[in-house]
């Protein structure tokens, strides 16, 4: 059936995934009709439910089948990420699907384009940052602003998200699940630091985003961030004391140096499925993924940051 632009329609790649899911939530309670494509309707169990959301069975890289699919949206929201992989599963991810989203979002007239970046990411250093991953995200970047600047009718919001945690996350219960099986932990990236984000607030951001008023075409970043700056080393340790290991105290963190960091790395690689740590997520952590001065971000959209520790309790006791 075609859609009507007079209606708040809106396609979400990327809508079945751990922050997907949350963003597709806040549409719908926000008054948004919400296409989601996934290759496979049984990805999307956890969203389809949601009243005025429809599920499409579709492979978001047949370019072709995306544009049509994108006919008669507003707006398109992408939150396609990858974490792991070799230069070309980074650049399909996240550079290629950018170019076929923003080739798309032109031939239907779509007139805002939410891109889920990642902080660190930046278009002028899509050359110059130190992992695969930042590279690319930042080469994405630099698509959607050489687009914004050909076509002033296309508004582009870059929302750049340090590491997220909530409920469900790959982050703290991963460190909480490991210090429930192992007496300490050898940790790579002990004093890497970040500023985790909720990944409520960045849901939240996204509706925000997409409400604010007409105007102001062109990109505009946001930095995503929490209230709490942390190193790694940290945050595994208040994982594992939340969770209850070693009697609520957390197990001994044992940071290693980058040689034996890397060794680490690369057996983690080596088995089947999505490594816990991998070469290129040390890469990424050369860089301190903490928030810039002076850059807007949640504050400017009226959100109240949360605070990692009260979140994170009420999950990791569970």
């Amino acid at each position: 059936m075609p859609y009507s632009r007079n209606m708040k329609n809106i396609f979400v790649l990327g809508g079945t995934g751990f922050v997907g899911s949350h963003v597709c939530e806040q549409l719908v309670r926000a008054g948004w009709q919400v296409t989601v494509p996934t290759r496979r309707r049984v990805h999307a169990q956890a969203i389809q439910h949601l009243p005025g959301l429809t599920v499409l069975e579709l492979d978001v890289h047949d370019e072709a089948a995306l544009t049509r699919a994108m006919a008669g949206h507003a707006a398109v929201i992408n939150l396609v990420a990858i974490l792991h992989g070799d230069a070309a599963a980074f650049a399909k991810a996240h550079v290629q699907l950018t170019e076929k989203v923003a080739r798309a979002c032109l031939a239907n007239s779509v007139s805002h384009l939410v891109h889920i970046s990642a902080l660190g990411a930046d278009s002028s250093r899509m050359r110059t940052a130190p992992s695969y991953y930042l590279r690319s995200k930042s080469a994405a970047e630099a698509v959607l602003v050489q687009v914004a600047a050909a076509t002033p009718a296309l508004r582009v919001s870059l929302l750049r998200p340090s590491v997220i945690f909530g409920a469900g996350d790959q982050f703290l219960n991963v460190f909480a699940k490991l210090q429930a099986i192992f007496p300490f932990i050898p940790l790579a990236g002990a004093d890497a630091r970040f500023q985790p984000v909720w990944v409520c607030d960045v849901a939240q951001a996204v509706v925000r985003v997409l409400n604010l008023p007409p105007g102001g075409h062109g990109v505009q970043a946001r930095e995503l961030v929490g209230p709490d700056v942390m190193r790694l080393r940290d945050l595994v340790h208040m994982a594992g004391a939340l969770s209850g290991a070693g009697d609520g105290k957390g197990r001994p963190i044992f940071g290693l140096p980058m040689w034996a960091a890397r060794i680490q790395a690369f057996f983690m690689e080596l088995p089947p499925g999505a490594p816990l740590m991998s070469r290129d997520n040390l890469d990424s952590m050369r860089v301190d993924n903490i928030a810039t001065a002076g850059m807007p971000g949640l504050a400017q959209l009226g959100i109240t940051a949360a605070a990692i520790e009260p979140v994170a309790r009420g999950y990791l006791r569970r």
